[in-house]
């Protein structure tokens, strides 16, 4: 499965790493919160090192749709109800302030990337009272908002959310751009980190400052990601031969479907499921089989699929790692909004490791623990998580290098899923999604 920013775009390739460095920060992953952070501390004076144990924009980054938006599914009514307005307020400030900021780099570096401005619809084929809700809550925050029961999708809707202002683009574009002037090397993979040292399977980087920004970060201790969140896929094609949406689209009812328009093409996407869940179901052909139904005749250029990090509480992990790791920050549990809180925690971390304050702080730091906001989740995997363990130590199953759990074969994609913590691997038994590191025999 290759996306539609692979099939347009090439990254020219970076050397691997070879021998010790000093730098003042290292920063592991070199996707879109890898990049973007970088790109910010270098231009504050900070020597920056990027490793990726692939290649640049390899890893899930690739497979985002690439909407720009405050939008964020029913968000606002959950934060209001569970954080306050306040709070709510300032994830949405955070999120708006997102899309002014890529606009700002894309101008100021002059980056050719289909960057516009479209509108987002947040829809439902059944409902408006909820919609009406949304609306109401958004409009209390500052986010200028409409409620419409008309919009460019082939099929009726009973209503929709409609925020102006938001943004699309190509990532694979912009990434190239920002990252021409970075230190990075690729197919460079962090063994482990004590203290200020990463070892790396071709050297060691000393550093004052190290961002684990590799989509799940792979240390067990300190930090404890494993028990605080889990990952979930979903499906994406790009279709020809249909009329354009003029707009960014997400539905809110089950089993729903999201839609966003590049240059000729519709980019559609749905189909989620837990990681090594529901594998029986061959996902992408069930995206393709509603597509056709709402879109008959049309014509494939790219399918692929995403896997995206949730937290318990539903908020991304960005700041410091661990009160035991002062000198570690973390990126981690984006959702499917990974554009706007990239570019937040990307500004977050540069403010933290300048010695900045900064107000997103507090909102997203590791340290919180909201259990009203949580519990649901958290004791939904834990039991999700002990029961795959207690599986593979029980027989003969395929075991997760990562902490154990049973692994579980989805036929139609020939790969190893693990249900605990989202880690994935070819049939072969080599890891393609972390957050485990080492291979299985």
């Amino acid at each position: 499965m290759v996306s539609i920013w692979e099939k347009t775009v090439t990254i020219p390739n970076r050397e691997m790493l070879q021998g010790d460095y000093n730098t003042d920060v290292l920063v592991i992953g070199a996707g879109l919160a890898g990049i973007l952070t970088a790109y910010k501390l270098q231009k504050h004076g900070r020597r920056v090192i990027v490793v990726d144990s692939g290649r640049i924009f390899g890893g899930q980054s690739k497979n985002t749709t690439a909407k720009i938006t405050s939008q964020h599914g029913l968000i606002y009514e959950k934060l209001a109800k569970q954080y306050g307005y306040k709070t709510a307020a300032l994830y949405a400030k955070a999120n708006e302030g997102a899309i002014a900021g890529y606009a700002d780099i894309i101008k100021s570096e002059d980056i050719k990337c289909h960057f516009e401005n479209v509108p987002v619809y947040l829809y439902s084929r059944y409902t408006d009272v909820i919609l009406k809700k949304e609306r109401c809550i958004a409009e209390k925050l500052g986010i200028k908002s409409s409620f419409v029961t008309e919009t460019e999708l082939p099929f009726e809707v009973k209503g929709a959310v409609r925020f102006d202002e938001q943004a699309q683009f190509n990532p694979m574009e912009f990434v190239k751009n920002i990252a021409s002037s970075l230190e990075i090397y690729e197919n460079t993979e962090v063994k482990k980190v004590r203290g200020k040292c990463a070892f790396t399977n071709a050297g060691t980087i000393y550093a004052k400052k190290i961002v684990f920004a590799s989509h799940f970060p792979f240390p067990v201790v300190p930090g404890f990601y494993f028990a605080r969140q889990h990952q979930e896929r979903s499906y994406v094609a790009a279709v020809k031969g249909v009329k354009n949406v003029n707009g960014m689209y997400y539905g809110i009812d089950k089993n729903s479907l999201s839609f966003r328009d590049y240059e000729d093409m519709v980019i559609i996407s749905g189909e989620g499921r837990r990681t090594g869940e529901n594998m029986c179901i061959k996902n992408a052909d069930a995206l393709k089989k509603k597509i056709n139904r709402i879109f008959p005749g049309c014509e494939y250029t790219a399918v692929w699929s995403a896997q995206d990090v949730i937290t318990h509480d539903g908020l991304p992990f960005i700041g410091r790692f661990s009160i035991f790791e002062p000198d570690w920050y973390v990126i981690t549990g984006a959702a499917k909004w990974g554009m706007t809180t990239m570019y937040t925690a990307s500004d977050l971390i540069c403010d933290m490791i300048c010695g900045k304050e900064n107000q997103y702080s507090k909102l997203y730091t590791p340290m919180r623990f909201h259990l009203s906001a949580a519990y649901k989740n958290m004791f939904k995997d834990y039991a999700i998580s002990t029961k795959e363990y207690i599986s593979g130590l029980c027989g003969e199953k395929k075991r997760c290098t990562h902490m154990g759990c049973a692994l579980h074969y989805n036929k139609s994609e020939r790969v190893w899923e693990c249900r605990c913590h989202g880690s994935r691997y070819d049939k072969d038994g080599i890891v393609i999604d972390n957050p485990a590191t080492d291979d299985f025999s």
